[in-house]
């Protein structure tokens, strides 16, 4: 039986609701855990390394299953122990000592409240459009002043660019002002666009699967970059081109600002 009215589904349908209040009402009877400053950590965290694990396991699988070359980007390439636990424990620490201390900051300054009604669903895929393209403009413009300032270059992004081969765990390897950075951009673009919860929560997933789908050394017939038309996003060879050649490709995901002011560099033309 419907736990809505005549009238309640009404107001549902017209507004689109429908379709996602079911959902947002399952996660609503966990409120207590997704009220906690400790759930953002966990569900970055958690999100993360389920995104990571598979490619891991690919990577350790490779040697036996020789399918899997046609696959890579660098058929011969592997990461070893001594490149996956630095990855890792470089995560675990920048979460622990940077991320939750900052989310506690932010929790007790601003609680976070749930409404009782779920995101009109267009509006949610317009939030998550734009603020995957909100992100893409400010990393780009992060991204080059990072790579032509020497200094800045020296202090904080060269540490991604210490395995030039990527691989999934080595996403999230950088620098603490690297990684405030991206948070930062995060935070203000589902502020500015008041996003509702859920519109954050699913923005956040989907933009750290395509971060470690650019990192994995995997190019799929399923990849992103083959579901979104017209080249308009970039996709795993084309960021592997960034970390093998530094002048290029800079922005994470979408192709058009690199197009536009001529660091467009084509994966075919490598």
């Amino acid at each position: 039986m419907s736990c809505y009215n005549t009238s309640e589904l009404h107001v549902l349908c017209g507004s689109g609701q429908l379709f996602l209040q079911p959902l947002w009402d399952c996660l609503r009877t966990r409120e207590t855990l997704i009220q906690s400053p400790f759930f953002p950590v966990i569900f970055s965290i958690t999100t993360y390394m389920g995104f990571c694990l598979p490619f891991v396991a690919l990577d350790i699988l490779r040697p036996w299953v020789p399918a899997l070359r046609r696959f890579k980007i660098h058929p011969d390439f592997s990461p070893s122990a001594q490149q996956l636990l630095p990855c890792l424990g470089q995560t675990f620490y920048q979460y622990v000592v940077l991320v939750l201390p900052t989310t506690l900051l932010h929790w007790a300054s601003s609680p976070a409240l749930l409404p009782p009604e779920a995101p009109e669903f267009l509006q949610l895929v317009r939030h998550v459009v734009f603020c995957l393209l909100l992100f893409d403009a400010e990393f780009f413009a992060w991204h080059v002043l990072h790579h032509k300032v020497p200094w800045l270059y020296r202090t904080f992004h060269k540490m991604h660019h210490q395995n030039s081969s990527s691989f999934a765990l080595a996403t999230q390897y950088m620098s603490a002002w690297e990684l405030f950075s991206l948070g930062f951009f995060d935070l203000v673009n589902v502020t500015l666009l008041g996003c509702h919860p859920l519109t954050v929560m699913i923005f956040h997933v989907i933009n750290i699967w395509l971060s470690v789908e650019d990192h994995s050394g995997y190019d799929f017939p399923w990849s992103t970059h083959r579901l979104v038309p017209f080249g308009w996003f970039g996709g795993v060879a084309h960021h592997d081109l960034h970390h093998s050649h530094f002048n290029c490709n800079f922005a994470p995901y979408f192709t058009h600002w690199d197009k536009i002011l001529g660091t467009l560099r084509s994966a075919q033309g490598k």
